[in-house]
């Protein structure tokens, strides 16, 4: 199945309010309840959409530091890659975590409270890992764009 014009303006509904009741999205795209909760149910089996998730405000929490961070590796060995994956993935400061192409391996999204936080993190965490080379750090000071929502034009 590719997704028509109101599958999109569905999913892009649900991007901005995943809360908004069925009738609410109908009445929005110009549908019935019925085939609406058909389409979104179809669109979930199918993988369009993954899950439902709630979006925190990470100051409110305490989580006033945004981090990007570069990795490299020591070598380039599948080894190397698997216990770096397998540490990330246990690191619930790290909201993000790529294998990227260029002069660095990783690229890592990381949230803490402050600085302090954030240099305790990277001696206990990071910089003990084994197959870590280097470790370059980039302090968010200000975000202009950041959203969850995929462009569906």
């Amino acid at each position: 199945m590719n997704p028509d014009a109101t599958d999109r303006q569905l999913m892009k509904l649900l991007q901005q309010n995943a809360q908004l009741t069925i009738k609410e999205m109908a009445a929005r795209v110009n549908l019935s309840v019925t085939p609406v909760h058909d389409r979104i149910r179809k669109l979930e089996k199918e993988g369009y959409i993954e899950r439902y998730v709630c979006l925190l405000n990470r100051r409110k929490l305490g989580k006033n530091l945004l981090v990007y961070c570069n990795i490299t590796l020591d070598k380039q060995r599948k080894e190397s890659f698997e216990e770096f994956n397998e540490a990330v993935g246990q690191m619930p400061e790290v909201l993000e975590c790529c294998v990227v192409s260029g002069s660095f391996d990783y690229l890592l999204k990381i949230v803490v409270d402050d600085v302090e936080a954030y240099n305790q993190f990277y001696q206990q965490n990071l910089s003990v890992l084994k197959s870590v080379l280097h470790i370059s750090s980039f302090f968010v000071m200000s975000q202009v764009k950041s959203t969850t929502e995929l462009p569906l034009e």
